[in-house]
């Protein structure tokens, strides 16, 4: 068997956020948003689920799933697989619009439901820390009073998690397992395949039981995120040189004003220019004020 990489946006609606999606999008949020028991999500409503030909001609580097549970909650989940500039913010407007837009004007402030912001990363986002989960709620700086949970962001950077398929345990660890593999994968591993959602969410992007279309759909986009990355890679190297570069130039000229000062008092101001690679006006300069 081969499987679609759920890190692109077909696949990732497919699974997640199209007709027929909701049976497995409630097992992943209860293991992702850890809930269980009482607390456990039961139903929810995708929001707007897309169809095939809505994907054609995508050229964002993220996707999203839209969804409102049962209590009311919202729930914004997201794949990105480029760091580009503005996630960030793009993450915090995003929320913060979900949960602004829910009232309709004169509507009361209490009609407001919380919104979760799940974001799954195919790049390390938080260099400082190991961990491959973050939560992010509203809290005091120093007291770490909780201001509020109406608004949680909650980021799983993929490259930190290094679990192998025979060390899964937790069904979260088997989701985020799914998402980060999938598209390597030739078989569903034995510690996966026990759980119902999980095994629908693999049937649901068996490149099998795919069209010539559905597959082409996949395959550009796939190109398309290559592509990508490879012109953030090439952008950033030739960034890096550049600042290489002006460093080694900045370097020679701070040389050749030093070696300029040490010979103001023994030869005249062309021959320091020559012997230095400085103009004459840098050389008058320097002897008048003795600085650049």
């Amino acid at each position: 068997m081969r499987f679609l990489d759920v890190k692109t946006d077909y696949a990732f609606k497919r699974v997640f956020g199209s007709e027929g999606s909701k049976p497995v999008l409630v097992g992943f949020l209860n293991a992702m948003l850890e809930y269980c028991g009482e607390n456990a999500i039961v139903d929810l409503t995708i929001v707007d689920p897309y169809q095939i030909p809505m994907l054609k001609g995508m050229k964002d580097t993220y996707v999203d799933v839209k969804a409102v549970l049962a209590n009311g909650k919202h729930v914004i989940i997201e794949m990105q697989v480029l760091n580009v500039a503005g996630f960030e913010k793009r993450i915090l407007h995003n929320a913060a619009k979900q949960y602004a837009t829910q009232l309709l004007k004169g509507e009361d402030y209490a009609l407001l439901n919380p919104v979760i912001a799940l974001t799954f990363t195919d790049f390390t986002l938080f260099e400082g820390s190991q961990a491959h989960i973050s939560r992010f709620r509203l809290r005091e700086r120093d007291r770490f009073i909780e201001y509020s949970d109406e608004v949680e962001l909650i980021f799983v950077e993929l490259p930190k998690f290094t679990l192998e398929a025979d060390a899964l345990q937790h069904i979260q660890d088997k989701w985020i397992y799914f998402v980060k593999n999938a598209g390597s994968l030739e078989y569903i591993p034995d510690s996966l395949a026990l759980d119902p959602h999980i095994n629908e969410a693999f049937r649901r992007i068996n490149e099998a039981a795919m069209t010539p279309e559905e597959l082409e759909i996949q395959f550009k986009r796939h190109d398309f995120i290559i592509l990508q990355r490879g012109s953030l890679k090439f952008a950033e190297e030739k960034g890096m040189e550049k600042g290489r570069q002006e460093g080694r130039e900045e370097g020679a000229q701070t040389k050749a004003l030093e070696v300029a000062r040490n010979l103001l008092d023994i030869l005249d101001d062309a021959t320091i220019a020559a012997k230095t690679g400085l103009s004459v006006t840098q050389v008058e300069l320097l002897r008048q004020t003795g600085t650049r």
